[in-house]
């Protein structure tokens, strides 16, 4: 993960975890979960506070929220304490085995990386994936040039193409660009079966 990135959720992790639990519950993601995910094992890379580690339990995926921010993960186990939670960061997410989990959640999480360690991500995430099992990938869309906002946050800028290479020995189930209905932002989702 990009340091400048990394540096911002650790200094400001409560912040960050306030203003994503005062959002709306982002029913869109939930229902596209619904419609793919296995009630099975699910991690949540990039889990962030945990929000959605918490809704994954309580609606029948049993789930492990990873994050590379220690603050974030320190506000996921203060918010949910008897929710599991590990340090992980792409593209290696040491220690994560492969073939570990039916589902893998990735949602807005790439843009945070730099370019050149898109693609080992993604086929990690992949790798990650039991053989059947379902890849949700989301990421902010951002055009022309990287961008940083004003806490240094990194916001790549690439083609979807780019991850959809790394992608074609998985079945593509969705592929769309919509405005998130939580956080308001354009956003590419793409769902892939192993």
């Amino acid at each position: 993960m990009d340091r400048a990135t990394l540096a911002a959720y650790d200094s400001a992790a409560a912040d960050y975890a306030k203003d994503w639990h005062d959002q709306p519950p982002p029913a869109d993601l939930h229902a596209l979960i619904r419609l793919y995910f296995k009630k099975a094992s699910t991690a949540d890379i990039g889990c962030g506070s945990g929000r959605e580690v918490d809704w994954l339990n309580a609606n029948g995926y049993p789930a492990v929220g990873y994050d590379a921010s220690q603050g974030l993960l320190k506000e996921a186990r203060r918010r949910y304490p008897g929710a599991k939670f590990g340090a992980a960061a792409l593209p290696a997410l040491t220690p994560i085995a492969a073939n570990s989990f039916d589902n893998v959640l990735c949602e807005t999480v790439l843009m945070h990386l730099p370019v050149n360690e898109i693609a080992p991500s993604v086929r990690r995430l992949i790798d990650i994936v039991k053989p059947g099992g379902i890849l949700f990938l989301s990421w902010r869309v951002t055009t022309g040039a990287a961008q940083r906002d004003d806490n240094a946050r990194l916001y790549s800028a690439f083609d979807a193409e780019f991850v959809r290479n790394e992608l074609r020995q998985a079945t593509i189930l969705l592929d769309e660009e919509v405005v998130s209905a939580s956080s308001g932002k354009l956003v590419h989702r793409i769902v892939t079966r192993k």
